[in-house]
């Protein structure tokens, strides 16, 4: 885990000590190691300018999902007109759920609200108990906004409905949006679904298991989460995430090995790629060997580099600590049912081709 959850599991109490809610105020930035996020008040008219109306937008590009939202607990991919970083990942698909966020994971699992999320508010919603519920999404080409409109809580439909948007820009902003909140949102139990506001990403690495024959164990490791003051999230607030650099955006040794951007990046000439050793690509960093050949420091032609001791810190810290998901999976057969407790039993949403594939 990231040095922003230093306790495992204690999401909702982190960071509500004050017991004040400054909406008047903008927040000063937070450094969350990947990126920079900044909380705008009712008060400021950031709220309302980073606020995407839908409504406003060509008609034949507005998409409402006719399943999520008349379901719940249910997600459905969605495909992105462009190539959207996070994490330094580049992503063209994404998996959007009925409980306020999108999964970002390439490994469908029974627990898609564990790790690997874009989470404006993950709550226990469910769009089927209000013909007035939609979940709709837009994509121009460079921003996809997703809304989940007049949603209620499954479990406690009287509080109200909550209106609420992510918007996710080419250049790796990630914008959250909240027009309707009619509770304080430490008060939404996470009794039959977990609240979460903020990031996630992890890694999957696949285990051979020797004694059973063409079976395999996943395990998904989360490296980093950002998680954001659920005491600030109002009606008319927004939060605006803005990436930083990572290991990966760098294309040859030199400018890999000598960076300055916090995060202990080496080369591996094997994958011709730059990485902290913690991000997706995890499975081929260590198959390839590239945690040895990392050590050297070293370029053709040139002399060893040497990272700061400010950088070795930091990595350090940021990946102290896990928190881990396994899955076990037969080969090229369905996902086998895991034994783990569940966390959410939120389902793809299959959409079969009309010739009976």
């Amino acid at each position: 885990m990231g040095q922003d959850s230093p306790e495992p599991r204690g999401f909702t109490d982190l960071l509500l000590d004050d017991g004040q809610d400054n909406t008047t105020q903008i927040e000063e930035d937070t450094d969350h190691n990947y990126y920079i996020s900044r909380i705008y008040g009712p008060s400021d008219s950031a709220s309302r300018n980073l606020w995407v109306n839908i409504d406003q937008m060509e008609k034949d590009k507005v998409k409402i999902h006719g399943i999520l939202s008349n379901t719940h607990r249910q997600a459905a991919r969605v495909n992105l007109s462009f190539d959207f970083p996070f994490y330094g990942h580049f992503l063209r698909e994404i998996t959007v759920a009925t409980g306020g966020f999108i999964y970002t994971g390439e490994v469908v699992h029974r627990m898609l609200t564990a790790t690997q999320y874009i989470a404006p508010l993950m709550a226990n919603f469910d769009p089927s108990v209000s013909r007035n519920s939609t979940v709709r999404y837009f994509d121009n080409g460079t921003a996809l906004v997703v809304q989940w409109d007049h949603v209620h809580l499954q479990d406690n439909y009287n509080l109200g409905s909550f209106t609420f948007q992510a918007t996710l820009l080419m250049d790796g902003r990630i914008i959250f949006g909240y027009k309707e909140i009619p509770v304080l949102v430490t008060q939404i139990s996470s009794t039959n679904h977990p609240v979460k506001v903020g990031l996630s990403d992890a890694f999957v690495v696949v285990h051979r298991i020797q004694q059973i024959p063409n079976v395999r164990r996943r395990t998904i490791y989360e490296y980093h989460r950002v998680e954001l003051q659920m005491s600030k999230i109002t009606n008319i607030s927004a939060v605006e995430m803005t990436p930083l650099p990572t290991c990966l955006q760098f294309n040859g040794c030199g400018p890999c090995v000598s960076s300055q951007i916090g995060f202990n990046c080496s080369w591996c000439s094997k994958l011709q790629r730059c990485s902290s050793g913690f991000d997706r690509h995890r499975q081929d960093w260590v198959d390839s060997g590239c945690p040895e050949e990392s050590k050297e420091k070293m370029c053709e032609n040139t002399e060893p580099m040497e990272s700061s001791s400010q950088t070795t810190t930091t990595i350090q810290a940021t990946t102290t600590k896990f928190r881990v998901l396994t899955t076990t999976r037969r080969a090229a057969t369905s996902q086998l049912p895991t034994s783990l407790p569940t966390e959410d039993d939120t389902k793809i949403a299959l959409h079969l081709k009309d010739n009976g594939g």
